[in-house]
């Protein structure tokens, strides 16, 4: 039998559950939305996709030169992103993915495996 489970350096946050309004990220539950790098996590003061502005993202790529990947978890369902703000915040580093919260959460998981320079900005669900 070959183990698949993912080998993820100590001290990185990895989200273990979301659901009920908040989420569960190496071990410590937060309420409400979250910003997530393989780092740290901080509260998120979004509460809806609607409410997303470019400077309620500044958090992810400040001070964090390299970032590669910003994932947005939108919420229930996957929203879609205008090119605009994929320019905008490409213009800044990361490339920006769109998607569902759930979706969000495991890809992050992927890619912080793989030693990727990602962060997740996630919408926190019922």
């Amino acid at each position: 039998m070959v183990d698949v489970t993912p080998m993820i350096p100590a001290g990185r946050q990895v989200v273990e559950a979301y659901g009920g309004g908040g989420f569960r990220v190496g071990g410590i539950a937060y309420r409400g939305s979250i910003l997530v790098f393989p780092e740290r996590t901080l509260a998120w003061s979004v509460g809806d996709i609607a409410e997303m502005t470019l400077e309620s993202l500044e958090a992810t790529v400040a001070g964090h030169a390299g970032l590669e990947v910003l994932l947005v978890g939108c919420g229930a369902k996957a929203v879609f992103v205008s090119p605009a703000w994929r320019k905008a915040v490409r213009a800044a580093g990361p490339v920006l993915e769109a998607m569902d919260t759930g979706a969000a959460c495991r890809t992050y998981n992927v890619l912080l495996s793989e030693e990727r320079r990602v962060a997740a900005a996630l919408i926190a669900v019922d």
